[in-house]
């Protein structure tokens, strides 16, 4: 008897504990919601919009890590077409008197950071002020900060300012020294993915297309950079040349910095500018803060829809990148959704399966079917990321982004010799011919590479089809500029694979006036994970752990990783871009 009520007392406890532990689990769950809403700002006179570091410029809501791994991270997400939205109300805004640009590194991509110059340059037209100030500064973040009236760098500060490079590695030598096979098969001479593991240099048909894609790049940004510091661009090439940014003496002398303040006498010299007595304080509003100060606004009847696609291109089912079923179950709510009347599809991606692009692809066709249908570029809309556009009625690029790259490729990895090398064998029982095609141990079979090699060419054929259907070019016309080279957004449009070269904004502008609206607000998808969201994600034990090592090794070395450790990313034909290029 005495077991028995030991027994059940020792079940009560538990089961109190464990209410205990949900309770406060809740409990948690609600501080960490709060903390993950912006509250609202009232926007006093004489404020200043101010873009800094605590500024994380995301071109879609996939793009937000958040969660549980965030907590305690004062950087705040916006969406890019929020900050242009905003600039572009701070310019008609009596309360905004001026832009302050306190950036010395930026969480935003190539073309965004083109989209955000061009808007404030737009709000510069309105006399009011945009001044820069820096310590350290890396070249993107000069980049934005080289737009503004007067750039201000710290005594003992920097510019990073290089120009564009880009580093091949090669595994040749090495998967041969240990053993390691590699089969790989690809449509296309520029498709340079494959290319470490087939040389131990760069091919002349990627280094011409590099050359050719930096070039184009760094065309763009020197100017831009030049002009607006009022720079000669053969002497503002020397100053990149020598690299003259990284001393602060120099950089004042050659015209990159218009004076070496402190931080403090930066700020005081804006308070005298806005006539603020020294002892009353700055006003300065984060671009999140000012963003969610009008975040209410009525936003009902009809709609221009933007649906973010950011990330490489992946069948099943999530949330941080594309995943065919999460949105074919979007782009079908878009098809249904009545006061829906156009949609814009913001394309930033590398690529990626082959077949979950086709899977969007042919839902966007049937979207487009009901509704005009309109793309935007970001940084990437390369293979796959370019397969996925051939629904549009019309292609927005921004001038550096990375796109075409009209390939196809499969890599197969395998062990035979190294596991010879230390005493592994196998045999092989099947039931039919062609039932071990393919075994890490033994390679791929000679009648396995034939068939994967048909394959990859039909996945080619199919897509240069829809590449000639939308752009109206002959299977000739575009094979000729496919091959998996990858141009910049100013030579796709030269070339015909884009319609124009536009913002986020264009597009949408464009998507509103062919489904004839003149009165209309703009709603994103998908939509921004809330807190609790977030958090529930995080603890999938998968996610956890992958979040774990990504914050130790960092993102770039993490999608490596995935590269060699993923069995989905290596079993698939591919339609991926073979490198990133930032301006850091």
């Amino acid at each position: 008897m005495r077991s028995f009520f030991k027994n059940v007392l020792a079940n009560i406890v538990a089961i109190v504990l464990l209410c205990a532990v949900f309770f406060v689990f809740f409990i948690m769950m609600m501080v960490f919601s709060s903390m993950g809403n912006d509250k609202s700002v009232s926007v006093k006179k004489n404020s200043v919009l101010t873009i800094n570091l605590k500024t994380n410029i995301m071109d879609s809501p996939t793009e937000e890590e958040g969660g549980l791994f965030n907590i305690g991270d004062k950087t705040k997400s916006v969406l890019l077409y929020d900050v242009l939205e905003a600039i572009k109300k701070a310019k008609t805004d009596d309360n905004i008197k001026g832009i302050s640009i306190e950036a010395d590194d930026l969480h935003a991509g190539m073309t965004q950071i083109d989209d955000i110059r061009n808007a404030i340059e737009d709000f510069k037209k309105s006399g009011k002020f945009v001044y820069a100030y820096g310590n350290a500064v890396s070249q993107s973040a000069y980049y934005l900060g080289s737009v503004a009236d007067q750039y201000y760098l710290n005594p003992s500060g920097m510019i990073e300012l290089k120009g564009l490079a880009t580093e091949v590695a090669f595994f040749k030598d090495f998967a041969d020294k240990y053993g390691i096979g590699i089969e790989v098969i690809r449509h296309g001479k520029f498709k340079s993915a494959v290319e470490p593991f087939l040389r131990n240099d760069i091919s002349p048909e990627n280094k011409e297309q590099l050359s050719t894609l930096l070039n184009d790049i760094w065309k763009n940004t020197s100017t831009k950079m030049a002009v607006s510091r009022k720079i000669d661009t053969a002497q503002f090439r020397t100053v990149v040349d020598s690299l003259y940014g990284m001393i602060p003496e120099l950089g004042l002398k050659y015209k990159l910095a218009d004076k070496l303040i402190q931080k403090t006498e930066y700020d005081q010299m804006i308070k005298s500018k806005l006539s603020i007595k020294e002892k009353e304080k700055l006003n300065k509003v984060s671009l999140a803060g000012y963003i969610s100060s009008y975040a209410d606004e009525d936003k009902s009847g009809e709609k221009v829809a933007i649906l973010y696609a950011s990330g490489g291109i992946n069948n099943g089912d999530g949330y941080n990148e594309i995943y065919s079923e999460k949105y074919i179950k979007y782009i079908k709510e878009l098809q249904n959704d009545d006061k829906v009347k156009a949609v814009v599809f913001r394309i930033n991606s590398p690529g990626g399966s082959a077949n979950a692009s086709d899977e969007i692809l042919f839902e966007l066709q049937q979207l487009k079917k009901k509704k005009p249908l309109v793309v935007s570029f970001g940084d990437y809309a390369a293979s796959g990321g370019y397969y996925i556009a051939m629904a549009a009625d019309k292609i927005y690029s921004e001038p550096n982004t990375l796109t075409g790259s009209i390939g196809v490729f499969g890599v197969i990895p395998y062990y035979k010799d190294i596991a010879n090398k230390n005493g592994i064998r196998s045999d092989i029982v099947a039931t039919n011919a062609n039932s071990q095609y393919y075994s890490a141990l033994n390679g791929v079979t000679p009648y396995g590479v034939n068939l994967i090699t048909r394959s990859v060419e039909g996945t080619y054929k199919r897509f240069v089809h829809f590449v000639t259907q939308n752009r109206k070019q002959t299977f000739e016309q575009i094979d000729s500029v496919g091959g998996g080279r990858v141009w910049s957004g100013v030579r796709a449009k030269q070339i015909g694979l884009v319609d124009e070269l536009g913002t986020l904004n264009d597009a949408v502008k464009f998507a509103a006036q062919k489904a004839g609206l003149k009165s209309y607000h703009v709603s994103s998808y998908p939509k921004r994970m809330t807190p609790f969201e977030q958090i529930f994600k995080d603890l999938n034990e998968e996610d956890v752990s992958a979040r774990i090592i990504k914050n130790k090794i960092g993102k770039a070395n993490y999608e490596i990783l995935q590269q060699i450790t993923n069995e989905k990313l290596q079993s698939e034909v591919k339609m991926e871009m073979p490198y990133q290029i930032k301006i850091n």
